[in-house]
């Protein structure tokens, strides 16, 4: 019962945490941000901090790596070849970045890690290629990569738009912009 309370007590902090880096991060880049502001904010002291994080770059990394696991997993249950799989795979990540739209504006504004996005795009690069290697219809591979890199750099750069033009368009309308443009540069490159 004890390690129970303890677990959820461990959650709770990271949780706060968490939300309260991005809070920050919404008014200043990470380098400006310190430890007894993160704390304040936190209502934790730095001992508990620091039995958690190393540092704010180290807590912002495990934001970004949560992020990115969600996408492995999801990106792993479609089939990429399937037209209607590739809707619902985009469909639901839109609805993922319209949910946690606050966060995603940070992590793709200069006051998070740049470095995100291309985390983004090797993670699911990777996964479709992976995926496509399966498949017996893609014979040329090494052409398929960069198109998928073009694909996804040009999604990952709409859907940064979107949220910063304040998501007028709704995650159903995105999907059907972001599949129909990726499928007619599919099949312009066969």
């Amino acid at each position: 019962m004890m390690n129970k309370k303890l677990d959820r007590r461990k959650q709770y902090t990271r949780m706060v945490l968490k939300e309260s880096l991005m809070e920050l991060l919404r008014e200043k880049i990470i380098s400006s941000i310190t430890i007894k502001e993160l704390c304040q904010k936190a209502d934790i002291n730095r001992s508990t901090f620091y039995s958690h994080y190393r540092d704010q770059f180290d807590l912002l990394q495990h934001i970004e790596d949560e992020i990115l696991l969600e996408l492995q997993v999801t990106l792993k249950q479609y089939n990429h070849n399937e037209t209607n799989e590739t809707f619902a795979m985009t469909k639901y990540l839109l609805d993922y970045v319209y949910k946690r739209s606050a966060d995603f504006l940070v992590l793709f504004s200069d006051h998070g890690n740049k470095a995100f996005q291309t985390r983004v795009i090797d993670t699911a690069q990777s996964i479709i290629i992976n995926s496509l290697k399966e498949d017996p219809q893609v014979i040329n591979i090494d052409k398929s990569k960069y198109m998928i890199y073009f694909v996804i750099s040009g999604c990952i750069y709409v859907i940064e738009k979107w949220l910063m033009n304040g998501m007028k368009e709704s995650p159903e309308e995105m999907t059907t912009i972001i599949t129909e443009i990726s499928n007619r540069v599919i099949l312009h490159s066969k």
